[in-house]
């Protein structure tokens, strides 16, 4: 039966962008075997309640499985999930249920000052592999890239993420002319009858990204959209990452799993989670940098493909523990 011996928590600055944080949690075994989960911009208050309750929950606790360790949050959630799957000799998209080898993946392009310039960024994607790639778009800065975008490859599988920045659909229908396969996060995830009413308007599909399952019936109850954006860092816990799928899946819906951000411990798990049957849009794995992770290999895509590591149990993946202490803005041991 495991049990926690000791834990670290490290909170890191990465190199890249605005310089996000992130936390990292490290659980080891009577063993000494680690697994080791990932928060990306964790709340600032998170910190000290972590210090001031965590051992509590974990040192000295039998379980047996990673659900039975409640209310630790997702970082928690995911480094037990890593050190079971560790014990048990198994990678953790098996352990999911998952059986893809690999996935095919969406390049993500941020808003661009031109729209020349963003078909120069989309013709080296594409040179480089890509097959599917995601446009950010804001009101004022959508039909017109997305046209030239279309007219300057009429074959490519073309989506694009709204991040919440609209309020009507009637701001987007027009880009239905464009034959995009999923226009994502149109409105705030609050407004799930201003999706219902998109999606009724437009062939492409909506896709949503629910913060619990809960907030995912309602959506499925309404029909108000058509792709579940399946980020497993964003929810509490695999397991709630794992009913998720199989809700949208029995529903008719697609997946697309995201988890581009951080160190890359939330990738691997998203990869893991990409492995899933009912995945089957290209995943978003594509941000940070290679060298802002600290693992090895790193994850990403490589023309346009995400290995899934079947080699190694856990997550797949080898720590580069003397950068994480390096990196680290602050830590603590129990």
């Amino acid at each position: 039966m495991p049990r926690v011996r000791e834990l670290e928590v490290f909170r890191l600055v990465l190199p890249y962008g605005r310089r996000p944080e992130t936390l990292l949690v490290r659980l080891t075994d009577h063993g000494g075997m680690s697994g080791w989960g990932e928060l990306v911009s964790p709340e600032p208050k998170l910190w000290s309640a972590l210090e001031e309750g965590l051992a509590a929950q974990l040192i000295g606790v039998d379980w047996e499985h990673p659900d039975q360790v409640p209310g630790g949050g997702s970082a928690v959630d995911m480094a037990l999930w890593d050190l079971w799957t560790r014990m048990r000799g198994v990678p953790l998209s098996h352990a999911l249920g998952g059986a893809g080898t690999s996935l095919m993946a969406t390049v993500r392009l941020g808003l661009d000052p031109s729209t020349e310039s963003m078909v120069a960024r989309v013709n080296q994607q594409v040179c480089g592999g890509y097959a599917h790639v995601t446009l950010d778009v804001r009101p004022g800065w959508d039909v017109e890239p997305v046209r030239a975008v279309r007219q300057a490859y009429p074959a490519l599988s073309l989506a694009v993420d709204c991040g919440g920045a609209y309020t009507s659909p009637e701001q987007l229908v027009a880009l239905d002319e464009y034959g995009l396969e999923v226009i994502e996060r149109p409105f705030g995830i609050d407004d799930a009858y201003a999706h219902a009413d998109l999606q009724d308007r437009v062939r492409a599909s909506v896709a949503v990204e629910p913060r619990s399952t809960a907030e995912l019936d309602d959506y499925l109850t309404l029909r108000a959209a058509k792709v579940l954006l399946l980020r497993p860092a964003a929810l509490p816990s695999l397991s709630d990452a794992r009913r998720a799928h199989d809700r949208a899946v029995a529903a008719g819906w697609d997946i697309q799993c995201a988890g581009g951000q951080g160190a890359g411990l939330s990738r691997a798990a998203a990869v893991a989670v990409a492995s899933l049957p009912g995945c089957t849009l290209p995943c978003d794995v594509t941000q940070p940098p290679r060298n802002a992770q600290i693992v090895t290999p790193a994850v990403g895509a490589s023309g346009g493909v995400v290995a899934v590591p079947l080699t190694q149990p856990g997550l797949g993946h080898t720590i580069d523990e003397e950068r994480v202490r390096r990196m680290a803005k602050d830590t603590f041991r129990a």
